[in-house]
């Protein structure tokens, strides 16, 4: 499960329980602050955590504040803080890595089941939804015009309010072309980052597809001569393939050659695709477009099982995106 999806699964879990929940959202950071705008925990009265705002000393201290917080009736509903990275500062988090993150404490009760469900409906749909915080407000509302990316966060605050909004949602999505078993592990393992993960497969009867929980939507195709229809171009867009053998690899990179994304990558020996990548050179595909599809497919770690080779993959996906 999307690991936002499972922070607002926990707090909606506890809600139904009749039990408030601390939600801890990294309003804005900097520096070498371990915590990022958009990083959230939700913290239990009994201890018991979803998500992270950071790790460390300072995590720690706060998860004690907010069982503090839930011990007794709250004057307000929320507010925020500023977390200094350094020994001997005011607002000192414990840390010393350098850098500071300021820190929303929202409490959510049962009154809130609502708008919590509606975070959860809109991730699970994908519904363009913005998250908006104040020290008095807690909702979230279908965008008509979204921005660009999910995850998109502003901070604004004065000395006696604050808003923070975001843009729900996952920022990245990726294609998987086969479903065999290196598609299966890869799903598993991309399914804890932010892709929002598509699979596709001509075979509707293979058992990988039945055992695949991980990818959020898998069609199962009647061929793969037009499967660019299917998947948009974008700065965004991720896409793997590793299908059954040769023929269909090389019909899926004629249907996507004209496309551009983010990162195309084939899995296959060298051998194979430098084989296939002449052939098609030949054949009149552009030079500039085969030479961006990065095969052998992943970090060369040596991989040979599929959880390797997922691990070899993902790896590199994170060092395109990150880069």
């Amino acid at each position: 499960m999307h690991k936002e999806l499972e922070l607002w699964d926990f707090i909606a879990h506890r809600l139904k329980k009749e039990e408030r929940v601390m939600l801890l959202v990294v309003a804005e950071s900097s520096g070498s602050s371990p915590g990022r705008q958009g990083y959230k925990m939700a913290v239990g009265a009994d201890g018991e955590l979803s998500g992270s705002i950071g790790g460390g000393v300072m995590e720690v201290n706060l998860v004690e504040e907010s069982r503090r917080l839930l011990s007794v009736p709250p004057a307000v509903a929320g507010g925020f803080r500023e977390q200094v990275h350094r020994k001997d500062v005011a607002n000192s988090s414990g840390m010393i890595c350098s850098g500071k993150q300021t820190v929303i404490f929202r409490l959510v009760s049962e009154s809130d089941a609502g708008t919590v469900d509606s975070i959860v409906r809109a991730l699970e749909r994908r519904v363009a939804s913005s998250l908006r915080i104040t020290s008095t407000y807690f909702g979230v509302d279908e965008v008509d015009n979204p921005p660009a990316t999910a995850g998109g966060t502003d901070f604004a605050h004065t000395d006696t309010d604050f808003l923070y909004t975001e843009r729900l949602g996952f920022n990245n999505d990726l294609y998987i072309i086969g479903g065999g078993h290196c598609a299966l592990a890869l799903s598993e393992l991309m399914s804890k980052m932010d892709f929002h993960i598509s699979l596709y497969d001509d075979r509707p009867d293979l058992n990988t597809i039945d055992k695949n929980r991980f990818a959020h939507s898998i069609a199962i195709v009647d061929g793969y001569d037009e499967i660019g229809k299917e998947i948009p171009e974008g700065p965004r867009s991720y896409v793997v393939v590793m299908t059954l053998g040769y023929a269909s690899d090389e019909r899926v990179i004629r249907s996507l050659i004209e496309k551009e994304f983010k990162y195309f990558g084939v899995l296959g020996s060298s051998a194979k695709m430098s084989v296939m990548l002449r052939k098609l050179l030949k054949e009149g595909l552009p030079a500039e477009k085969l030479d961006r599809i990065r095969t052998p497919i992943g970090l060369p770690i040596h991989s040979r099982t599929p959880e390797e080779i997922a691990v070899s993959i993902a790896a590199e996906i994170i060092s395109v995106k990150n880069a």
